[in-house]
């Protein structure tokens, strides 16, 4: 279950980089409407491969209830995203990227912990300090935009609609707590609804989110007259490769889910942020904060605790 995780974890930070300097060269909702629907084509053909070879689960028809979480896990999912947007164009993004990262954390883990689930001391402790890596590895600059897009943290540029929100009376600090807070609902009922559709298999329940997502993505462009094939080659390829890798994430994090502990395997699965600041430290030169450097200390002995 850990491995699983940490692939998870690993191939969401890295579709996060990547979107992230996509959204740097065109707009949020053009990356959105290539990266999610990317993920919908590469996961619908990887289910029908699979079914044709009787691996990955069975298909959607005769199982609606697994149809309907999956749906649903998509649609949080970019509920989630426009929440972030809203928050990185209307307050501080120091303020909105780990409250967003640890709420998508402690919801599921929450409902884990109802549902019964009792992980040893060591597990729990071994959590505990991943939560506080995820914030630590989440922590921004004030003046600074993420260098994630995910998908979840995709890029700095407010996309275009959102733009003007900054007028808004009332302290821009409680203005991202309540959108980090809204964000990481988004994430963590995505994390969550995606766990219950897995039950009934692996490729089709993740084809199925990723299509209600595309959907989505699709309206958004629409809504506000965004082109997304109009922009340069060199974002398309990116944003493409993106939505596949994240599409990959998501069939390891189902499958993590089904290993082991969910509330575990979710804690250890939000610890992406940490791949993509080391993406961007490594290929952009992008200089970490010290709290960044001491979060990814503290992920490391989390996972060493809870593999303990």
């Amino acid at each position: 279950m850990t491995i699983l995780a940490l692939a998870a974890a690993v191939l969401y930070g890295t579709a996060d980089f990547l979107g992230g300097l996509a959204s740097r060269r065109a707009s949020v909702f053009a990356v959105l409407a290539l990266t999610v629907p990317a993920g919908a084509v590469v996961m619908l053909t990887a289910a029908l491969l699979g079914g044709a070879l009787g691996v990955g689960g069975s298909g959607p028809a005769g199982n609606w209830g697994a149809v309907g979480w999956a749906a649903a896990s998509g649609i949080c999912g970019t509920a989630g995203l426009i929440a972030f947007y809203a928050g990185f164009a209307t307050a501080p993004i120091s303020v909105v990227a780990p409250v967003a990262a640890l709420v998508s954390a402690v919801l599921p883990v929450g409902a884990a912990i109802a549902g019964g689930e009792r992980p040893p001391g060591t597990v729990i402790a071994g959590g505990l300090v991943c939560l506080v890596a995820i914030v630590l590895v989440s922590v921004q600059s004030a003046d600074h935009a993420p260098s994630a897009g995910r998908a979840r943290a995709a890029g700095h540029v407010p996309p275009r609609g959102l733009r003007g929100l900054g007028d808004l009376g009332g302290s821009r600090r409680l203005l991202a707590l309540g959108y980090g807070v809204a964000a990481g609902v988004g994430f963590g009922l995505f994390f969550l609804f995606l766990k219950d559709a897995g039950r009934s298999g692996v490729l089709w329940p993740v084809a199925v989110s990723r299509s209600a997502g595309a959907v989505v993505a699709f309206g958004l462009a629409l809504a506000t007259r965004t082109r997304p094939w109009s922009v340069r080659r060199d974002v398309i390829r990116i944003a493409l490769v993106s939505g596949a890798i994240d599409a990959g994430a998501n069939v390891c994090y189902v499958l993590a889910t089904r290993a082991g502990l969910f509330g575990l395997a979710v804690v250890i699965t939000s610890l992406y942020p940490g791949m993509t600041v080391l993406l961007a430290r490594l290929l952009l030169g992008e200089r970490m904060r010290w709290l960044q450097r001491a979060g990814l200390v503290l992920a490391a002995a989390g996972v060493l605790l809870v593999t303990l």
